[in-house]
Protein backbone atom coordinates (compact mmCIF):
# COMPACT_ATOMS: atom_id res chain seq x y z
CA UNK A 1 0.00 0.00 0.00
CA UNK A 2 1.22 3.66 -0.76
CA UNK A 3 0.45 6.16 1.36
CA UNK A 4 1.00 10.12 0.50
CA UNK A 5 2.48 12.74 2.45
CA UNK A 6 1.94 16.70 1.81
CA UNK A 7 5.39 17.67 1.51
CA UNK A 8 9.49 16.26 2.01
CA UNK A 9 10.94 18.78 4.26
CA UNK A 10 13.71 19.38 1.76
CA UNK A 11 12.60 20.43 -1.16
CA UNK A 12 8.56 20.66 -0.53
CA UNK A 13 6.99 18.29 -3.11
CA UNK A 14 4.92 15.81 -3.05
CA UNK A 15 6.77 12.47 -2.33
CA UNK A 16 5.29 8.67 -1.66
CA UNK A 17 5.85 6.06 0.55
CA UNK A 18 7.16 3.28 -1.11
CA UNK A 19 7.06 4.81 -4.93
CA UNK A 20 10.58 3.18 -6.94
CA UNK A 21 13.15 6.58 -6.44
CA UNK A 22 13.91 8.27 -10.02
CA UNK A 23 17.22 9.13 -10.76
CA UNK A 24 16.71 12.15 -12.55
CA UNK A 25 20.18 12.25 -14.23
CA UNK A 26 19.93 8.58 -15.54
CA UNK A 27 18.86 8.28 -19.16
CA UNK A 28 15.31 7.29 -20.23
CA UNK A 29 15.19 4.17 -22.43
CA UNK A 30 12.36 5.46 -24.73
CA UNK A 31 12.91 7.62 -27.12
CA UNK A 32 10.31 10.39 -27.16
CA UNK A 33 11.55 10.24 -23.38
CA UNK A 34 14.93 10.45 -24.43
CA UNK A 35 14.40 13.07 -26.66
CA UNK A 36 12.56 15.10 -24.23
CA UNK A 37 14.86 15.43 -21.41
CA UNK A 38 17.49 16.50 -24.12
CA UNK A 39 15.24 19.53 -24.92
CA UNK A 40 14.70 20.42 -21.30
CA UNK A 41 18.12 19.91 -20.37
CA UNK A 42 19.41 22.65 -23.57
CA UNK A 43 15.97 24.47 -23.26
CA UNK A 44 15.14 23.26 -26.78
CA UNK A 45 17.18 25.96 -29.17
CA UNK A 46 16.74 26.67 -32.68
CA UNK A 47 20.23 25.06 -33.37
CA UNK A 48 19.18 21.74 -32.03
CA UNK A 49 19.12 19.07 -34.69
CA UNK A 50 17.45 15.41 -34.18
CA UNK A 51 17.62 13.05 -36.75
CA UNK A 52 15.68 9.37 -36.80
CA UNK A 53 17.08 6.21 -38.61
CA UNK A 54 13.85 4.11 -38.60
CA UNK A 55 15.77 0.73 -39.83
CA UNK A 56 17.54 0.45 -36.82
CA UNK A 57 15.23 2.93 -34.53
CA UNK A 58 18.16 4.92 -34.10
CA UNK A 59 18.24 8.63 -33.11
CA UNK A 60 21.20 11.22 -33.76
CA UNK A 61 20.82 14.74 -31.69
CA UNK A 62 23.20 17.58 -32.21
CA UNK A 63 23.74 21.36 -32.37
CA UNK A 64 24.09 22.43 -35.58
CA UNK A 65 27.83 24.23 -36.82
CA UNK A 66 28.94 22.95 -33.97
CA UNK A 67 30.31 19.29 -35.68
CA UNK A 68 31.64 18.77 -39.23
CA UNK A 69 29.42 18.13 -41.36
CA UNK A 70 31.28 16.01 -43.75
CA UNK A 71 32.70 13.25 -40.73
CA UNK A 72 28.86 13.33 -39.87
CA UNK A 73 27.62 12.53 -43.32
CA UNK A 74 30.50 10.04 -44.53
CA UNK A 75 31.50 8.30 -41.26
CA UNK A 76 28.62 8.04 -39.10
CA UNK A 77 25.20 8.46 -40.68
CA UNK A 78 26.26 6.54 -43.63
CA UNK A 79 27.37 3.60 -41.23
CA UNK A 80 24.36 3.46 -39.33
CA UNK A 81 22.00 3.32 -41.97
CA UNK A 82 20.72 -0.75 -43.04
CA UNK A 83 21.70 -1.85 -39.77
CA UNK A 84 19.07 -3.10 -37.76
CA UNK A 85 18.92 -5.04 -34.75
CA UNK A 86 22.40 -3.43 -33.12
CA UNK A 87 23.22 -3.10 -29.85
CA UNK A 88 25.72 0.05 -28.67
CA UNK A 89 28.36 -1.81 -28.49
CA UNK A 90 28.12 -3.02 -31.96
CA UNK A 91 27.84 0.61 -33.25
CA UNK A 92 30.56 2.14 -31.06
CA UNK A 93 32.53 -0.47 -33.25
CA UNK A 94 31.25 0.38 -36.53
CA UNK A 95 32.05 4.18 -36.31
CA UNK A 96 35.53 5.36 -37.40
CA UNK A 97 35.66 8.09 -35.21
CA UNK A 98 38.97 9.02 -33.04
CA UNK A 99 37.20 9.49 -30.14
CA UNK A 100 33.94 8.00 -29.32
CA UNK A 101 32.30 6.99 -25.40
CA UNK A 102 29.21 5.97 -24.31
CA UNK A 103 27.71 7.19 -20.81
CA UNK A 104 24.12 6.46 -19.23
CA UNK A 105 24.35 9.97 -17.32
CA UNK A 106 22.54 12.88 -19.05
CA UNK A 107 25.03 15.10 -17.67
CA UNK A 108 27.72 13.53 -19.45
CA UNK A 109 25.53 13.58 -22.31
CA UNK A 110 24.35 17.40 -21.99
CA UNK A 111 28.20 18.40 -21.75
CA UNK A 112 29.12 16.76 -24.48
CA UNK A 113 27.01 17.92 -26.81
CA UNK A 114 27.84 21.67 -26.27
CA UNK A 115 30.97 20.64 -27.23
CA UNK A 116 30.66 19.61 -30.35
CA UNK A 117 29.30 15.88 -30.06
CA UNK A 118 26.63 13.68 -31.76
CA UNK A 119 24.06 11.55 -29.27
CA UNK A 120 23.64 8.74 -31.01
CA UNK A 121 20.20 6.72 -28.92
CA UNK A 122 18.92 3.48 -29.55
CA UNK A 123 15.81 2.68 -28.44
CA UNK A 124 15.50 0.43 -25.26
CA UNK A 125 19.13 1.09 -24.35
CA UNK A 126 19.83 3.69 -20.96
CA UNK A 127 22.77 4.64 -22.34
CA UNK A 128 23.85 6.96 -25.10
CA UNK A 129 26.91 6.96 -27.70
CA UNK A 130 28.78 10.07 -27.69
CA UNK A 131 30.72 10.35 -31.28
CA UNK A 132 33.18 14.04 -30.52
CA UNK A 133 33.60 15.24 -34.12
CA UNK A 134 33.71 19.08 -33.52
CA UNK A 135 33.87 21.93 -35.80
CA UNK A 136 35.75 24.50 -34.21
CA UNK A 137 36.33 28.05 -36.25
CA UNK A 138 39.42 29.84 -36.15
CA UNK A 139 41.45 31.67 -38.34
CA UNK A 140 44.30 31.26 -40.16
CA UNK A 141 48.01 31.52 -38.77
CA UNK A 142 49.36 34.79 -39.15
CA UNK A 143 52.33 36.58 -37.90
CA UNK A 144 52.11 38.34 -34.43
CA UNK A 145 51.19 41.67 -34.04
CA UNK A 146 51.96 42.76 -30.75
CA UNK A 147 55.44 40.79 -30.40
CA UNK A 148 56.93 41.82 -33.84
CA UNK A 149 60.58 40.77 -34.46
CA UNK A 150 62.84 40.68 -37.31
CA UNK A 151 64.71 37.28 -36.59
CA UNK A 152 63.13 34.46 -36.06
CA UNK A 153 60.03 32.65 -36.05
CA UNK A 154 56.91 34.88 -37.86
CA UNK A 155 53.68 32.61 -36.65
CA UNK A 156 52.02 33.68 -33.85
CA UNK A 157 48.84 31.85 -31.86
CA UNK A 158 45.42 31.34 -33.28
CA UNK A 159 42.38 31.02 -30.94
CA UNK A 160 42.21 27.42 -31.41
CA UNK A 161 43.35 25.28 -28.38
CA UNK A 162 44.17 22.47 -30.86
CA UNK A 163 46.13 24.32 -33.16
CA UNK A 164 48.36 26.70 -30.24
CA UNK A 165 49.34 23.01 -28.81
CA UNK A 166 50.62 21.44 -32.41
CA UNK A 167 52.73 24.56 -32.76
CA UNK A 168 53.92 23.87 -28.78
CA UNK A 169 54.74 20.39 -30.11
CA UNK A 170 56.41 21.22 -32.99
CA UNK A 171 58.95 23.36 -30.98
CA UNK A 172 59.42 20.97 -28.53
CA UNK A 173 59.28 17.21 -30.37
CA UNK A 174 59.79 15.33 -27.17
CA UNK A 175 57.76 12.83 -24.89
CA UNK A 176 58.84 14.72 -21.55
CA UNK A 177 55.98 17.51 -23.11
CA UNK A 178 52.96 17.43 -20.60
CA UNK A 179 49.78 18.26 -21.11
CA UNK A 180 47.00 18.40 -18.54
CA UNK A 181 43.57 19.59 -19.44
CA UNK A 182 41.02 21.30 -17.39
CA UNK A 183 37.71 22.84 -17.82
CA UNK A 184 37.33 26.47 -16.17
CA UNK A 185 34.09 28.47 -15.72
CA UNK A 186 30.33 26.77 -15.08
CA UNK A 187 28.79 28.63 -18.29
CA UNK A 188 31.46 28.33 -20.91
CA UNK A 189 33.28 25.53 -19.82
CA UNK A 190 36.56 26.59 -21.56
CA UNK A 191 39.25 23.92 -21.73
CA UNK A 192 42.47 25.53 -20.21
CA UNK A 193 45.42 23.43 -20.88
CA UNK A 194 48.80 23.42 -18.59
CA UNK A 195 51.92 22.79 -19.86
CA UNK A 196 55.27 21.88 -18.58
CA UNK A 197 58.17 19.53 -19.28
CA UNK A 198 58.62 16.62 -17.11
CA UNK A 199 62.15 16.38 -15.58
CA UNK A 200 62.57 20.10 -15.47
CA UNK A 201 59.77 21.85 -14.11
CA UNK A 202 59.69 22.33 -10.64
CA UNK A 203 56.26 19.67 -8.92
CA UNK A 204 55.80 22.57 -6.08
CA UNK A 205 55.09 24.48 -8.69
CA UNK A 206 53.39 22.58 -10.89
CA UNK A 207 50.61 21.40 -8.14
CA UNK A 208 50.67 25.19 -6.81
CA UNK A 209 49.60 26.37 -10.36
CA UNK A 210 47.17 23.29 -11.18
CA UNK A 211 45.25 23.83 -7.15
CA UNK A 212 44.61 27.51 -8.54
CA UNK A 213 43.04 26.41 -11.89
CA UNK A 214 41.16 23.73 -10.26
CA UNK A 215 39.92 26.17 -7.28
CA UNK A 216 38.60 28.47 -9.76
CA UNK A 217 34.33 29.40 -9.31
CA UNK A 218 33.64 31.64 -11.68
CA UNK A 219 30.57 32.07 -14.11
CA UNK A 220 32.56 33.07 -17.19
CA UNK A 221 36.18 32.77 -19.05
CA UNK A 222 36.61 33.99 -22.39
CA UNK A 223 40.31 35.28 -21.99
CA UNK A 224 43.44 34.05 -21.07
CA UNK A 225 44.11 37.44 -19.60
CA UNK A 226 41.32 37.04 -17.22
CA UNK A 227 43.05 33.90 -16.04
CA UNK A 228 46.10 35.75 -15.74
CA UNK A 229 44.71 38.02 -13.48
CA UNK A 230 42.44 35.81 -11.49
CA UNK A 231 45.58 33.31 -10.50
CA UNK A 232 48.42 35.92 -10.13
CA UNK A 233 49.70 36.10 -6.77
CA UNK A 234 48.78 39.45 -5.62
CA UNK A 235 45.79 40.78 -8.26
CA UNK A 236 45.80 44.20 -6.66
CA UNK A 237 48.92 45.11 -8.40
CA UNK A 238 49.27 46.98 -11.08
CA UNK A 239 52.60 44.82 -12.43
CA UNK A 240 51.53 41.94 -14.16
CA UNK A 241 53.42 38.67 -12.41
CA UNK A 242 52.59 36.48 -14.96
CA UNK A 243 53.65 36.86 -19.10
CA UNK A 244 50.62 37.22 -21.69
CA UNK A 245 52.82 35.99 -25.07
CA UNK A 246 51.19 35.07 -28.83
CA UNK A 247 54.70 33.98 -29.84
CA UNK A 248 54.80 30.01 -29.58
CA UNK A 249 58.76 30.48 -29.27
CA UNK A 250 58.94 32.30 -26.38
CA UNK A 251 56.66 30.09 -24.90
CA UNK A 252 58.43 27.13 -25.78
CA UNK A 253 61.88 29.11 -24.75
CA UNK A 254 60.12 29.51 -21.10
CA UNK A 255 58.97 25.82 -20.62
CA UNK A 256 62.39 25.00 -21.64
CA UNK A 257 64.12 26.77 -18.89
CA UNK A 258 61.75 25.50 -16.60
CA UNK A 259 58.29 27.96 -16.07
CA UNK A 260 54.72 26.42 -16.77
CA UNK A 261 52.95 27.51 -19.44
CA UNK A 262 48.72 27.75 -19.64
CA UNK A 263 46.49 27.85 -23.49
CA UNK A 264 43.45 28.83 -23.27
CA UNK A 265 41.00 27.40 -25.89
CA UNK A 266 39.39 30.60 -27.49
CA UNK A 267 42.23 33.26 -26.78
CA UNK A 268 45.08 33.72 -28.92
CA UNK A 269 47.26 35.05 -25.42
CA UNK A 270 49.31 31.79 -23.98
CA UNK A 271 50.37 32.23 -19.82
CA UNK A 272 54.10 31.60 -19.11
CA UNK A 273 55.04 31.71 -15.31
CA UNK A 274 56.57 32.14 -12.88
CA UNK A 275 57.98 35.53 -14.08
CA UNK A 276 60.67 38.14 -13.25
CA UNK A 277 60.18 41.71 -13.43
CA UNK A 278 63.52 42.20 -15.40
CA UNK A 279 61.82 39.68 -18.31
CA UNK A 280 59.18 41.78 -19.33
CA UNK A 281 61.78 43.89 -20.36
CA UNK A 282 63.55 41.08 -22.60
CA UNK A 283 62.68 40.49 -26.14
CA UNK A 284 62.90 36.55 -27.48
CA UNK A 285 64.94 38.33 -30.27
CA UNK A 286 67.80 38.92 -28.11
CA UNK A 287 68.57 35.35 -28.36
CA UNK A 288 68.83 35.84 -31.88
CA UNK A 289 71.51 38.55 -32.33
CA UNK A 290 75.42 38.29 -31.31
CA UNK A 291 75.44 39.03 -27.71
CA UNK A 292 77.41 42.37 -28.47
CA UNK A 293 73.61 43.91 -30.64
CA UNK A 294 71.59 41.87 -27.98
CA UNK A 295 73.44 44.16 -25.08
CA UNK A 296 73.13 47.37 -26.73
CA UNK A 297 69.34 46.82 -28.02
CA UNK A 298 68.73 45.62 -23.90
CA UNK A 299 70.41 48.66 -22.64
CA UNK A 300 69.27 51.04 -25.21
CA UNK A 301 65.51 49.59 -24.23
CA UNK A 302 66.49 50.27 -20.98
CA UNK A 303 67.66 53.17 -20.66
CA UNK A 304 64.26 54.35 -22.96
CA UNK A 305 61.94 53.08 -19.78
CA UNK A 306 63.89 55.37 -17.32
CA UNK A 307 63.17 58.58 -20.05
CA UNK A 308 59.88 57.36 -20.41
CA UNK A 309 59.15 57.63 -16.25
CA UNK A 310 61.34 59.95 -15.13
CA UNK A 311 61.50 62.26 -17.91
CA UNK A 312 58.22 64.88 -17.86
CA UNK A 313 58.58 64.61 -13.44
CA UNK A 314 62.17 65.84 -13.72
CA UNK A 315 61.16 68.25 -15.66
CA UNK A 316 58.01 69.45 -13.96
CA UNK A 317 60.54 69.44 -10.74
CA UNK A 318 63.13 71.38 -11.81
CA UNK A 319 60.67 73.76 -13.01
CA UNK A 320 58.55 74.22 -9.68
CA UNK A 321 61.21 73.49 -6.85
CA UNK A 322 64.71 73.04 -8.49
CA UNK A 323 65.59 75.53 -10.74
CA UNK A 324 69.48 75.43 -9.57
CA UNK A 325 69.85 72.28 -11.76
CA UNK A 326 68.82 73.55 -14.97
CA UNK A 327 71.87 74.89 -16.62
CA UNK A 328 72.30 78.40 -17.28
CA UNK A 329 72.14 78.72 -20.84
CA UNK A 330 69.41 76.44 -21.02
CA UNK A 331 67.56 78.80 -18.66
CA UNK A 332 66.55 81.92 -21.07
CA UNK A 333 65.04 79.84 -23.83
CA UNK A 334 63.12 77.72 -21.17
CA UNK A 335 62.04 81.17 -19.82
CA UNK A 336 60.81 82.24 -22.86
CA UNK A 337 59.03 78.99 -24.16
CA UNK A 338 56.95 78.92 -21.18
CA UNK A 339 56.40 82.82 -21.20
CA UNK A 340 52.81 82.46 -22.51
CA UNK A 341 51.40 79.59 -20.66
CA UNK A 342 48.86 80.13 -17.88
CA UNK A 343 49.12 76.95 -16.45
CA UNK A 344 51.99 75.65 -13.36
CA UNK A 345 54.17 72.63 -14.76
CA UNK A 346 52.57 70.61 -13.43
CA UNK A 347 49.40 70.99 -14.47
CA UNK A 348 50.91 71.83 -18.04
CA UNK A 349 52.75 68.32 -17.81
CA UNK A 350 49.30 66.64 -17.36
CA UNK A 351 47.55 68.35 -19.54
CA UNK A 352 49.91 67.00 -22.41
CA UNK A 353 50.21 63.92 -21.02
CA UNK A 354 46.22 62.92 -21.43
CA UNK A 355 46.55 64.33 -25.19
CA UNK A 356 49.02 61.95 -25.99
CA UNK A 357 47.10 59.09 -23.79
CA UNK A 358 44.16 59.92 -25.97
CA UNK A 359 45.74 60.12 -29.21
CA UNK A 360 47.11 56.60 -28.57
CA UNK A 361 44.08 55.12 -27.44
CA UNK A 362 41.59 56.28 -30.31
CA UNK A 363 44.52 55.04 -32.67
CA UNK A 364 44.41 51.83 -31.18
CA UNK A 365 40.64 51.32 -31.32
CA UNK A 366 40.20 52.96 -34.91
CA UNK A 367 40.63 50.75 -38.17
CA UNK A 368 44.43 50.40 -38.65
CA UNK A 369 44.61 53.02 -41.71
CA UNK A 370 42.60 55.26 -40.26
CA UNK A 371 44.00 54.71 -36.55
CA UNK A 372 47.49 55.89 -38.00
CA UNK A 373 46.43 59.07 -39.40
CA UNK A 374 44.55 60.02 -36.83
CA UNK A 375 47.92 59.45 -34.51
CA UNK A 376 50.30 61.15 -36.97
CA UNK A 377 47.93 64.03 -38.12
CA UNK A 378 46.29 64.52 -35.07
CA UNK A 379 49.89 64.85 -32.90
CA UNK A 380 51.25 67.36 -35.27
CA UNK A 381 48.21 69.96 -35.61
CA UNK A 382 47.29 69.61 -31.61
CA UNK A 383 50.44 69.42 -30.88
CA UNK A 384 51.59 72.70 -33.32
CA UNK A 385 48.28 74.47 -32.37
CA UNK A 386 48.77 73.81 -28.33
CA UNK A 387 51.97 75.44 -28.67
CA UNK A 388 50.77 78.88 -30.40
CA UNK A 389 48.38 78.78 -28.44
CA UNK A 390 49.95 79.32 -25.59
CA UNK A 391 48.44 75.92 -23.49
CA UNK A 392 52.47 74.36 -23.12
CA UNK A 393 55.57 74.86 -23.78
CA UNK A 394 57.55 73.42 -27.16
CA UNK A 395 60.07 72.01 -24.78
CA UNK A 396 57.92 70.40 -22.59
CA UNK A 397 56.31 68.62 -26.04
CA UNK A 398 59.23 67.22 -26.86
CA UNK A 399 59.65 65.82 -23.61
CA UNK A 400 56.16 64.52 -23.59
CA UNK A 401 56.42 63.02 -26.99
CA UNK A 402 60.03 60.93 -26.00
CA UNK A 403 58.81 59.92 -23.07
CA UNK A 404 55.78 58.33 -25.44
CA UNK A 405 57.72 56.98 -27.66
CA UNK A 406 60.24 55.58 -25.12
CA UNK A 407 57.23 53.37 -23.73
CA UNK A 408 56.95 51.46 -26.70
CA UNK A 409 60.13 50.00 -26.82
CA UNK A 410 58.41 47.40 -23.70
CA UNK A 411 58.33 43.77 -25.76
CA UNK A 412 55.47 43.75 -23.56
CA UNK A 413 52.05 45.46 -24.12
CA UNK A 414 51.02 44.87 -20.16
CA UNK A 415 53.87 46.46 -19.13
CA UNK A 416 54.03 48.98 -21.62
CA UNK A 417 50.87 50.20 -20.02
CA UNK A 418 51.90 49.88 -16.55
CA UNK A 419 54.66 52.08 -17.90
CA UNK A 420 52.23 54.77 -19.42
CA UNK A 421 49.86 54.98 -16.35
CA UNK A 422 53.22 55.17 -13.38
CA UNK A 423 53.81 58.23 -14.86
CA UNK A 424 50.63 60.64 -13.66
CA UNK A 425 51.02 59.60 -10.01
CA UNK A 426 54.93 60.42 -10.42
CA UNK A 427 54.41 63.49 -11.89
CA UNK A 428 51.83 64.94 -9.38
CA UNK A 429 54.31 64.06 -6.86
CA UNK A 430 57.00 65.88 -8.80
CA UNK A 431 54.27 69.02 -8.89
CA UNK A 432 53.92 69.10 -5.05
CA UNK A 433 57.39 68.08 -3.78
CA UNK A 434 59.45 68.57 -6.50
CA UNK A 435 62.69 65.61 -6.75
CA UNK A 436 61.42 64.39 -2.84
CA UNK A 437 58.25 63.27 -4.54
CA UNK A 438 60.34 61.75 -7.31
CA UNK A 439 62.13 59.71 -4.50
CA UNK A 440 59.40 58.79 -2.81
CA UNK A 441 57.32 57.31 -5.60
CA UNK A 442 60.45 55.48 -6.92
CA UNK A 443 61.34 54.19 -3.01
CA UNK A 444 57.68 53.36 -3.01
CA UNK A 445 57.57 51.50 -6.54
CA UNK A 446 60.87 49.91 -5.42
CA UNK A 447 59.44 48.72 -1.96
CA UNK A 448 56.24 47.26 -3.67
CA UNK A 449 58.12 45.24 -6.32
CA UNK A 450 60.19 43.71 -3.65
CA UNK A 451 56.89 42.17 -2.23
CA UNK A 452 55.80 40.99 -5.21
CA UNK A 453 56.16 36.98 -6.18
CA UNK A 454 55.16 34.88 -8.90
CA UNK A 455 54.11 32.06 -8.19
CA UNK A 456 55.85 31.98 -4.96
CA UNK A 457 59.61 32.87 -6.73
CA UNK A 458 60.70 36.41 -5.90
CA UNK A 459 59.54 39.40 -8.35
CA UNK A 460 62.57 41.13 -8.71
CA UNK A 461 65.35 37.92 -8.95
CA UNK A 462 67.95 37.72 -9.68
CA UNK A 463 68.61 41.05 -8.26
CA UNK A 464 66.62 40.63 -4.66
CA UNK A 465 68.18 37.75 -3.43
CA UNK A 466 70.63 38.32 -4.77
CA UNK A 467 72.12 35.36 -7.22
CA UNK A 468 74.92 36.48 -9.21
CA UNK A 469 74.88 33.56 -11.16
CA UNK A 470 71.66 34.61 -12.92
CA UNK A 471 72.88 37.70 -13.56
CA UNK A 472 74.43 36.67 -16.64
CA UNK A 473 70.77 37.14 -19.07
CA UNK A 474 69.25 40.28 -17.71
CA UNK A 475 69.90 43.65 -18.12
CA UNK A 476 73.36 42.28 -20.28
CA UNK A 477 73.25 39.61 -22.69
CA UNK A 478 76.63 37.65 -22.18
CA UNK A 479 77.76 34.65 -25.03
CA UNK A 480 75.97 32.02 -24.53
CA UNK A 481 78.75 29.84 -23.32
CA UNK A 482 78.63 31.70 -20.13
CA UNK A 483 74.67 30.80 -20.22
CA UNK A 484 74.30 27.00 -19.73
CA UNK A 485 72.47 27.07 -17.00
CA UNK A 486 68.51 26.94 -16.57
CA UNK A 487 67.93 30.28 -14.33
CA UNK A 488 67.40 29.54 -10.60
CA UNK A 489 64.24 31.31 -9.88
CA UNK A 490 62.27 28.32 -11.39
CA UNK A 491 64.36 25.69 -9.47
CA UNK A 492 64.34 23.35 -12.33
CA UNK A 493 65.27 19.90 -11.24
CA UNK A 494 67.74 19.75 -14.62
CA UNK A 495 70.00 22.55 -14.00
CA UNK A 496 72.21 22.35 -17.36
CA UNK A 497 70.99 23.36 -20.80
CA UNK A 498 73.63 22.66 -22.69
CA UNK A 499 77.13 21.69 -22.37
CA UNK A 500 79.61 25.31 -22.20
CA UNK A 501 82.47 23.91 -23.36
CA UNK A 502 83.61 24.85 -26.86
CA UNK A 503 83.83 22.15 -29.42
CA UNK A 504 87.04 21.33 -30.75
CA UNK A 505 87.78 21.02 -34.21
CA UNK A 506 88.20 17.34 -35.49
CA UNK A 507 92.29 17.42 -36.44
CA UNK A 508 91.69 14.30 -38.39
Amino acid sequence: MKFKLPFNKKNETPVEIGAPRKDIGMLNPLKNDFVQSIKDATHNPADLIIKDIPPNHLTLIYINNLVDDVTLNDHIISNLQDKPNDTPEVIKATLSIPEINTSTRLEMAIKSLVNGSVLIHLEGYSQVIMANIPKRESRNLSTPENESQVLGAQVGFNESLSTNISLIRRYIVSPDLCNEKFTVGRRTNITVALLYINGIADDQMINTLRQRITDLNIDALLDSAVLAEMIDDNSMSVFPQMLLTERPDRFCDGLLNGKLGIVVDGSSMAIVCPQTFIEFFQSREDQNLRWQLATFARLLRFTAILLSVFLTPIYVGALTFHYEVIPQAFLVPLSESRALVPFPPVIEALLLEFIIELLREAGARLPTKIGQTIGIVGGIVIGTAAVQAGITSNILLIFVALSALASFTTPSYIMGNVIRLIRFPIIILAGYWGFYGIMLAFCFILIHLLRQSSLGAPYMSPFYPPRLKSMADTIIRLPLSLTSKRPEVTRPSDQEKFNPEPVKPDKS
